[in-house]
């Protein structure tokens, strides 16, 4: 069997150092990815949530609206619309 020299173990650590080197640096971009995608996915559910918001207050205007103009049987599904004689 061949002998195993110190020097032959030594390279293969070093190559072994710097490909773990590399991987390292391959995690840390990815890490980086990870926080920005994060990130924007935290926006876009702000947005929704504002979104939401949003819409309450108009279905909230707009019951007040078909309140005061006495509109409610449109909302009902139970009744009929109004329809004009002709």
């Amino acid at each position: 069997m061949a002998e195993v020299d110190g020097d032959l173990i030594y390279e293969i650590l070093k190559s072994i150092q710097g490909r773990l080197d590399k991987i390292d640096a391959g995690i840390g971009e990815i890490r980086h990815e990870i926080v920005s995608l994060r990130l924007n996915q935290m926006g876009m559910q702000n947005d929704i949530h504002n979104i939401y918001g949003v819409l309450a207050r108009h279905d909230e205007r707009l019951e007040r609206i078909e309140h005061r103009l006495d509109l409610r049987e449109l909302a009902e599904k139970s009744q009929t619309p109004y329809e004009p004689p002709k």
